[in-house]
């Protein structure tokens, strides 16, 4: 996940939804939109977030998604600042997107900063959008200076003058900007491996300076893809700059000059030059609006110690709305990640009592029985064989739908055989699918790995290698050194578990004794 710092903590607010106004939900192609605001207003953001999506795609010449309706982001629309910090678990966030095999979903409050300097909403909902959008290049890696630069460059997208305008200031960023350099160019391009705050304000900064310049310099733009190319390649992001980019002493200091501009170049579209979007905007049932503040909470995720209560709320809420196929889906959901196995049961028979085809449900009645069956260490292949004859129905209901490949896959690994060809290559179309999800493509570059792919594993690898929000025990940077080392197979693979293992232990021995 990737939260963007910025706005002070407002006073907690509940996540209950608010009596004055009806919860409804817009579906576009890219996106699904839940907000309890009016029609006119949840319309527009879907229809702004439909044209951010088609300014991207023009920028990048990359044209329709034919796959979009399997990818949508599901986007949570709360009442303020403040409630999304409490979703979050604290901290100083205005917004934040979680990349899931089953649907990434993002978090945004639905008022915030006004001013011209503030981070707005839309800002953080643009920045977010801006990062799935380049994480849906199936193989391509960005360094972080560029991966928060380039959402930051997009996430001031605008509509002015009956025009929209891709690559406005960043006026949010003019106070990181107007410091001293927290960061050097040579830092820029190779990050220190913990940054200060300091640090970090000046990577998104500085990040989305270099980025514009690259942008709208026609030579520099040529540099940027000879850099692309060698840091893909594999060479060490310092290295491949200053192979591209030349004197970085020099380049920083045009950086400088290019800040003093009175005047910025931006990318101005006619908006009858986009598709035009269209958006179906409906009521929550009942059901679904009684519930959404807790489907909130468990799609933002769940643990150890949240997930009992939430499932004992839940139950309540749901027990008035037994037919409702969604409410009953959500319900299988919180009770499964709570433990309840029979409960997550009961709700999804439920949901498919009235939904046959309910993807969430099936998925859901696959897991229970999948999980039975490893409590049960069952070697009778018959057990797995009905456990995964839920997660066939899903399949064959929605052919492309990734949950349902990714968990075929994994049910192999559950059962403790390896995968076979065909549960292989179903989680190579789920990543393909969403390539956003960084678990289920670690997942796929380890079975390529097995497959003897091993040029296939690194391009999936270097993108988690280089996402600056991975922290320091990043496994795909370990995996990936291996591999570069010249180890393969079932050998790299070997050596990369040892590692982790060693790694573990030292981790707990460290932490034993600690208050």
């Amino acid at each position: 996940m990737k939260p963007i710092f910025g706005l002070a903590t407002l006073a907690t607010l509940v996540l209950a939804a608010p009596v004055r106004a009806e919860w409804l939900q817009a579906t576009s192609r890219h996106f699904i939109v839940y907000s309890d605001t009016s029609q006119a207003a949840l319309r527009k953001q879907a229809t702004d977030l439909e044209y951010f999506d088609a300014m991207v795609r023009r920028f990048h010449k990359s044209g329709a998604d034919k796959d979009a309706e399997f990818n949508r982001v599901t986007v949570y629309v709360l009442p303020s600042i403040a409630s999304v910090q409490k979703l979050y678990g604290g901290g100083n966030v205005a917004g934040f997107y979680v990349p899931r095999i089953d649907g990434s979903v993002a978090f945004t409050p639905r008022s915030g900063g006004s001013d011209t300097f503030d981070l707005t909403p839309r800002i953080v909902l643009f920045h977010e959008y801006a990062h799935h959008f380049l994480l849906g290049n199936y193989a391509v890696a960005y360094p972080a200076w560029f991966s928060e630069g380039y959402a930051e460059f997009a996430s001031t997208m605008m509509q002015k003058d009956g025009a929209f305008w891709l690559g406005a200031a960043a006026n949010h960023r003019a106070y990181s900007l107007g410091e001293r350099k927290a960061l050097s160019i040579r830092q820029l391009f190779a990050p220190p491996a913990k940054m200060s705050e300091e640090q970090t304000s000046a990577l998104y900064a500085r990040g989305w300076l270099l980025t514009h310049y690259l942008m709208f310099d026609v030579e520099r733009r040529r540099q940027l893809n000879r850099y692309f190319d060698s840091f893909n390649a594999g060479k060490p992001s310092l290295d491949a700059a200053t192979e591209a980019f030349g004197d970085l002493k020099e380049l920083d200091g045009k950086l400088d000059a290019y800040l003093r501009k009175t005047t910025l170049p931006a990318i101005k579209v006619d908006p009858a030059a986009l598709p035009t979007p269209t958006v179906d905007i409906r009521a929550l049932t009942p059901g679904e609006a009684a519930l959404i503040s807790m489907r909130m909470e468990s799609t933002r995720g769940v643990n150890s110690r949240t997930a009992a209560p939430l499932y004992a709320k839940a139950k309540v809420a749901a027990a008035r709305h037994p037919t409702d196929p969604v409410v009953q889906g959500w319900l299988a959901e919180m009770a499964f990640d709570a433990g309840q196995l029979d409960a997550a049961e009961a709700a999804a028979d439920a949901a498919i009592a009235t939904s046959p085809t309910s993807s969430q449900a099936l998925l859901y009645k696959a897991r229970v029985h999948l999980v039975r069956a490893m409590q049960a260490k069952a070697s009778d292949p018959k057990v797995w064989t009905e456990a995964r004859s839920w997660i066939v129905n899903a399949n064959r209901a929605t052919p492309n739908d990734a949950a349902a490949l990714a968990l075929f896959y994994q049910s192999f690994l559950m059962q403790g055989v390896r995968p076979g060809k065909n549960a292989s290559s179903g989680l190579y179309r789920a990543v393909e699918l969403v390539p956003q999800d960084g678990g289920m493509r670690f997942l796929a570059a380890r079975q390529l790995i097995l497959d003897d792919q091993v040029a296939d594993a690194k391009a999936l690898l270097r993108p988690l290698a280089s996402d600056p929000h991975a922290g320091a025990e990043n496994g795909a940077i370990r995996l990936l050194a291996l591999l570069e080392a010249g180890q393969s197979g079932q050998g790299a693979i070997d050596a990369f578990d040892r590692a982790n293992a060693e790694a573990a232990k030292r981790d707990g021995a460290t932490g034993a004794g600690a208050d």
